[in-house]
């Protein structure tokens, strides 16, 4: 398979324009950057937003679009909250659809933090599916059966990144999620280096077994934990304790073909990063034989 590679724009959310995101991507050669719904702090409608984005999108050639954070908020209680949570999600994608070649959504349920405030954010196994009811997987699965199918009508698939303290934190909670919905249009985003951070989770290959037919986009970034204990900080691509390049033999045996997109999420020059990071992918795809 030919790999299809985004900038994540957190490699560029450090004062740059637009159009100077989209120029630095293209510099790096990638396929295009995964956005925010929305940029915070930034006087514009969403069209101005869309509209901005497509206008350097035609400067730079860029060929694939794609859209994360914030997404739906399907954990409200409130029914009507929730149905206005999916009309606004659905009539940004299709505005997004109508201006950018948009092919797979970053999804999100909706934050799940524990009830008791006093338990840390980073205490994990606290929040998310491990303190889910059978009300929270409902909601959720009603929502994503309805936008499932709006995506399905304009051509674009949604993906629950694996991320800590959502209901699709782990690997097991993503799968009942996507079981549940049951929609060809809804996947799972494997982001590792998120699952790797809440303990006693699955392997790297039990992972992508377990996901591998609902794979749907990849998030490609690394940690190490410290040596002072148990906590873990953000590295390069290559540098961490994450073997991304066993993640992509994986990937390439199951037949896996959504972007790649590589993630920042560590202060810094971001930009320099980003220059590391896709030197260390393109090693990797080139040694893979993508």
């Amino acid at each position: 398979m030919g790999a299809r590679i985004l900038l994540h724009v957190n490699y560029v959310e450090q004062g740059q324009t637009i159009e100077e995101m989209c120029a630095f991507a293209a510099r790096l050669g990638c396929d295009g950057i995964e956005f925010r719904r929305e940029r915070k702090n930034v006087p514009e409608t969403r069209e101005q937003y869309l509209d901005s984005i497509a206008r350097a999108y035609d400067r730079f050639r860029l060929r694939e679009a794609s859209f994360g954070y914030p997404a739906v908020d399907l954990m409200q209680p409130d029914p009507a909250a929730r149905r206005k949570e999916i009309e606004d999600y659905a009539a940004f994608i299709e505005m997004a659809v109508k201006r950018l070649p948009v092919r797979v959504l970053n999804a999100f349920t909706g934050p799940l933090m524990n009830p008791d405030k006093s338990i840390p954010y980073s205490d994990y196994t606290k929040h998310g599916s491990f303190t889910a009811t059978d009300d929270h997987y409902a909601w959720a699965a009603e929502g994503y059966r309805e936008l499932g199918r709006v995506g399905q009508e304009l051509g674009v698939r949604f993906a629950f990144e694996t991320h800590m303290c959502y209901l699709h934190d782990v690997p097991a909670s993503t799968r009942k999620l996507l079981d549940m919905i049951a929609h060809p249009a809804v996947g799972a985003n494997l982001d590792y280096v998120n699952i790797f951070c809440i303990p006693g989770q699955p392997s790297l290959e039990e992972t992508v077994a377990m996901l591998s037919d609902r794979i749907y986009d990849v998030h490609l970034k690394n940690t190490c934990r410290l040596d002072s204990g148990g906590f873990l900080r953000c590295v390069g691509l290559g540098d961490g304790e994450v073997n991304n390049r066993e993640l992509l033999r994986l990937l390439k045996r199951c037949g896996y073909d959504g972007p790649l997109c590589i993630e920042a999420p560590r202060p810094g020059d971001r930009e320099w990063f980003g220059r590391q990071d896709m030197a260390y992918l393109r090693t990797i795809l080139a040694d893979l034989g993508y």
